[in-house]
């Protein structure tokens, strides 16, 4: 095959997985989209949320949270993700351990495990397949909205409940649960 040279090629060949980089970059270039983050509609009581296409294959969702709503700690399993604040503040809690994968149901976790991170609009991150956090909109006033990707699309969501040092895994949702 040649490429003639008005042609372009793209970075990135349809085959090839996008890269937590590539998911940020996506997250990056879409919050900045003023009509699509006016487009969602609010909901005083409950988070919203519209599927959006991502690149090569990738998931992708634009969030919105209202005010002291949060989604539990939770994983994505072997995804990887990235998210970005196009509107308000999130805050996210991480951890800073890798998790088995499987065979577990409580887990006692070290100390100095805990992570914390403010998302003010314009600000986000990647993470990598296990990454366990929640995140938060704890204003008790203003909507907060985000957009999401991850890669592989979401084959599973754990949710786990924590007190203290000690977590637990109570749910394992799969994409048939949420659609």
């Amino acid at each position: 095959m040649s490429v003639s040279p008005s042609a372009s090629v793209s970075p990135a060949a349809p085959s090839q997985a996008p890269t937590q980089a590539d998911l940020l970059d996506f997250v990056r270039r879409t919050a900045v989209d003023a009509e699509l983050i006016a487009s969602l509609p609010l909901d005083p009581e409950g988070r919203t949320w519209v599927r959006l296409e991502g690149p090569g294959g990738s998931e992708a969702w634009l969030i919105g949270w209202p005010p002291g709503s949060g989604t539990g700690w939770h994983d994505h399993a072997e995804s990887v993700g990235a998210f970005l604040t196009a509107a308000g503040e999130l805050k996210e809690n991480s951890l800073a351990a890798r998790l088995p994968s499987n065979g577990w149901k409580t887990l006692e976790l070290e100390e100095g495990v805990d992570r914390e991170r403010r998302l003010p609009t314009g600000k986000g991150r990647a993470f990598g397949q296990h990454h366990v956090h929640e995140v938060l909109n704890e204003s008790s006033e203003e909507h907060a909205i985000s957009v999401h990707a991850y890669y592989p699309p979401l084959p599973q969501i754990r949710r786990y409940s924590r007190t203290g040092p000690v977590l637990r895994l109570e749910q394992v949702e799969r994409p048939e649960d949420w659609q």
